[in-house]
Formats: structure tokens, C-alpha cells, sequence
């Protein structure tokens, strides 16, 4: 009889340890786009910006701080007009309200007022709540009075403040793919040309001061009693067709497909992260003005 009993204690773990670990971490992607790009020092990618006695280089990882004089910013050597582009950050943990950590891409210095951008960004929170991660996507509309934000926000699976992860943009001129440790969060498809992304555009890195709007609204604003706020990058990588390789450049893909797209198990990885971890979708929000959003239905 007891044996019996070890036996069924045991079946009992067996079948609901692995549950509850595959209901806090996403199923493997299978494939990693990550392994097909080496990677490569600060200052064989990129420059400082802005702000660089707020930055310092060591053994090829960068760090960036905000405090109350200034934050700091870099950007890479030359635009692309697809390709990967991917770093591993760690952030400040504490109260980090109204700052902002971002990694993205844009070519808002060369299209003032009618710019493109995609952005991986990290809102800073209040003690005791989790970082929100928020993917962007703008079309030609920045600096107009009419900026259209295609915003969809997560709540990670792990701590990001505990160690570096793997954070990346890849950009066809089929689709956007956001990327967190190699697992697909987000998919955004090209249904026309004036709903996506097409000229040049380079990478970017940031941290700044957006207390107007960061952290839930602009409630809670950046409190430089904890400056300065730090941001950790390395593991930088990129690959794909500048603006400058011949028209036969291919771009790169998310998947073992040379064409394009996700495969069944990396399809599967996403609905996970968004059905357990999405706390916003644009297309979901019924106070917008979904006519100036037709990818939405499209």
C-alpha cells in the first residue's frame, strides 16, 4: 500500500510540475534567429549619439545612464533597409518611473515631421511592479500633430533587472518580427505600402526622461532620489541589406523559410506569450480611431 501511494505521488508531480512551468514560460521557438549572426563589438556597429559623458564601453558592453543633467543615446554607423538587428539588455531595477530604455529602429533625422520607426521599449515602473515592454510601430507620422502609434504591451516572463536578455527587430519587407530570447511576441504583416515601413532606416538605442507618459499614463514621474537610472547593452547584432548593398541583397528571415514567416512551433511560442502576457493590443482598444488603423482589419 505504500508504495502504492509513492507511486501516485509521484505521477501526481509528474503531471503538475510541468504544467505549472510551461503556464509561466513560453514553449521553445525551435528555431533561433539568433544563431545566424555573430556577434560584434559596440564600436564596430555603432556611435554615440547624444549624451556621451552618460556613456562608457567596457570589454563590449555598454552602459548608459540618465540622471538629472542629461541621459545618452547612440545609433549605428550605417541605415539598413532590412534586416536583423538585435542587443541583450539588462535594466535598473528599483523605482524607474518615467524612464524610458529603448531599442529601435528609425530614420527620423532624415525625414524630420514624416518619419518611420519600430521600437522596442521598456517603461519604467514603481516599486514592486513588473517593467512593461511596449513594441511600436509608426508610418510617416511623427512630428505632424497626427502621430499613429500601433502599440502592443507585455509583461515579461522573467525579471529583466536579474540578468541580460536577448531583445531583437526583424524587419522584411514582409513583416515585422519582435523577438525576446529568440521567442517571437509579435508579428506585424505588410498589408499595404502606406501601413508599413519601407526606406532606410538605422538602429537605435536610448535612455531618457518621458515622465509625461511612461509609467501608467504620466502618473508616476522619473525621481532623480534614485538617479542615475542605468541600462546595460551587449551582444550586439546585425545583419541584413543596408542601404547601401545591390538591389539582389535577400533579406533575412525569422525562420528555416527563406521566404519569410513563422513556423508551426514558433506560431505556437507567440500565442503563449500574448495570451498570458499582452496587457495592450491597438487593435483591441475600442477608443481608437481604427479608420487611421485599417491593418487592423484588413
Amino acid at each position: 500500500m505504500a508504495l502504492f501511494h509513492l507511486f501516485l505521488l509521484i505521477t501526481i508531480l509528474m503531471v503538475i510540475i510541468p504544467s505549472s512551468i510551461n503556464a509561466y514560460w513560453p514553449p521553445s521557438p525551435g528555431y533561433r534567429p539568433s544563431s545566424k549572426f555573430r556577434s560584434m563589438s559596440f564600436y564596430n556597429g555603432y556611435r554615440n549619439l547624444w549624451g556621451p559623458q552618460h556613456q562608457s564601453v567596457d570589454q563590449n558592453a555598454l552602459t548608459i545612464w540618465l540622471d538629472s543633467t542629461t541621459g545618452s543615446g547612440f545609433k549605428s554607423v550605417k541605415p539598413f533597409r532590412s534586416g536583423y538587428f538585435g542587443a541583450s539588455i539588462k535594466l535598473q531595477p528599483g523605482y524607474t518611473a518615467g524612464v524610458i530604455t529603448a531599442f529601435y529602429l528609425s530614420n527620423s533625422e532624415a525625414h524630420p515631421g514624416q518619419h518611420d520607426e519600430v521600437d522596442i521599449e521598456f517603461l519604467g515602473t514603481t516599486f514592486g511592479k513588473p517593467y512593461t515592454l511596449q513594441t511600436n510601430v509608426y508610418i510617416r507620422g511623427s512630428g505632424d500633430g497626427k502621430i499613429i502609434g500601433r502599440e502592443m504591451k507585455f509583461h515579461l516572463w522573467f525579471d529583466p533587472t536579474r540578468n541580460f536578455h536577448h531583445y531583437a527587430i526583424l524587419w522584411s519587407p514582409k513583416e515585422l518580427i519582435f523577438l525576446v530570447d529568440d521567442v517571437p511576441i509579435r508579428r506585424y504583416l505588410r498589408k499595404s505600402a502606406a501601413t508599413f515601413p519601407l526606406r532606410p532606416m538605422w538602429v537605435y538605442g536610448s535612455i531618457w526622461d518621458a515622465s509625461s507618459w511612461a509609467t501608467e499614463d504620466g502618473k508616476y514621474k522619473a525621481d532623480y532620489r534614485y538617479q542615475p537610472f542605468v541600462a546595460r547593452f551587449t551582444n550586439f547584432k546585425a545583419g541584413g541589406c543596408s542601404a547601401y548593398s545591390p538591389v539582389w541583397c535577400r533579406p533575412v528571415s525569422a525562420s528555416p523559410y527563406r521566404s519569410g514567416g513563422l513556423t508551426r512551433q514558433q506560431n505556437w511560442a507567440m500565442r503563449w506569450v500574448q495570451s498570458h502576457h499582452l496587457v495592450y493590443d491597438y487593435c483591441r482598444d475600442n477608443k481608437r480611431d481604427h479608420s487611421l488603423t485599417p491593418e487592423c482589419w484588413g
